[in-house]
């Protein structure tokens, strides 16, 4: 009789239902199990683990996201409930990504990022009050008031230098016709004085409520000798209130504007400014500083003694496209740019200035 026939190796093998695969050696790396043997052509049961990781097989379409049978049946191999366990594969949970600190890319702790605002607000009290300290007291490098800057500005003019306050010659660049670059010389410098002569009487009333310490003038021509033009800074009386308070009229009313408030001109004798008279104005600038007591001013004219009936505030004869004879000639540049030449120099000897003396008690009527 001939041996009894072999019978083949089936394909797949459906395991046990209850049967539970086998677990990882507990010294085994995360993620592997140990390997699944067979004869040749053994393919796995779907959902049987190889190497750990289970095959990815469709859903029943019975089986519920959690695996629970919903009561239909599942694929050939029975309910889904009735499959066997499989463990999940170990897996180590990742850190949650915290966020870049500004500006770094790196992640600040919590308790850094706590000392570090602990330690800003601590250094900047430290700051504040050392600052106050330094204000309060009678440090030499103590913020100045602005009292003290108004005294200062109001002592400055017995002891800076006529040549800093109106330098013999001013440059003005780009500040022409048509961007053109000035050059002025000073022809003749008024003695100080009271500020009786030098406005006409509206003006006077109109800067009567910051009073005047004292009035100091100057008279500049350009290079061609054919226009003139008086610079003037008024040293007022008034605090930083007042002198607020009349640049806001100004600004409100326009008086800046007004033919009828033109500063009048210093003429010289055996000058160019010589014929430089009332008739002659043609174009002004006043301006009105705040953080010192001070008016300063500009009024240019012809030097030629010519006679001018449509005179212009200096920022319309300096307009684009402006046709008066003050916006041709260039007046009104020259008042405009002597106005600013006058500030930076009255500034740059303001702060040259030695400071003023502080009031004795016996000055003061003390004992």
């Amino acid at each position: 009789m001939h041996p009894p026939r072999t019978a083949p190796t089936p394909r797949s093998a459906p395991p046990p239902r209850n049967a539970t695969p086998p677990s990882a050696p507990s010294g085994a790396p995360p993620g592997f199990g140990p390997p699944v043997f067979g004869p040749p052509g053994f393919v796995p049961d779907p959902d049987t683990p190889i190497l750990g990781v289970p095959a990815k097989v469709p859903s029943p379409r019975g089986a519920t996201r959690g695996g629970r049978n919903s009561g239909r049946t599942g694929g050939p191999s029975g309910p889904a409930a009735d499959r066997p366990h499989v463990p999940p594969r170990p897996t180590t949970t990742p850190r949650p990504a915290a966020p870049p600190s500004a500006g770094t890319g790196r992640y600040r702790p919590r308790s850094r990022k706590a000392a570090a605002a602990v330690s800003l607000v601590l250094g900047l009290g430290l700051l504040v009050g050392a600052a106050a300290g330094s204000w309060l007291g009678d440090s030499p490098d103590a913020t100045p008031s602005a009292a003290d800057t108004y005294a200062k500005a109001r002592a400055a003019w017995h002891s800076v230098p006529v040549d800093d306050l109106f330098p013999r010659t001013l440059r003005g660049k780009g500040e022409g016709p048509g961007g053109a670059d000035r050059l002025w010389t000073r022809v003749a410098v008024a003695p100080d004085s009271s500020c009786g002569g030098g406005f006409d009487p509206l003006l006077t009333k109109a800067l009567s409520p910051v009073g005047c310490e004292r009035l100091l003038r100057a008279t500049y021509t350009d290079s061609t000798s054919t226009s003139v033009t008086t610079v003037g800074v008024l040293i007022t009386a008034a605090d930083t209130a007042g002198m607020k308070a009349l640049r806001q009229r100004f600004a409100d009313d326009k008086l800046d504007e007004r033919a009828d408030l033109m500063p009048r001109p210093y003429a010289a004798k055996g000058t160019a400014a010589a014929r430089f008279g009332d008739d002659q104005r043609a174009s002004w600038r006043i301006r009105i500083l705040t953080d010192a007591p001070a008016v300063l001013y500009a009024v240019s004219g012809f030097a030629d003694g010519r006679e001018v009936t449509d005179p212009q505030p200096a920022y319309e004869a300096t307009r684009r496209g402006a046709t008066s004879a003050p916006a041709q000639s260039g007046l009104g540049n020259d008042a405009r740019g002597l106005t600013d030449a006058t500030e930076d120099a009255f500034r740059h000897a303001l702060s040259q200035a030695p400071e003023a003396p502080t009031p004795s008690k016996t000055a003061e009527g003390g004992s």
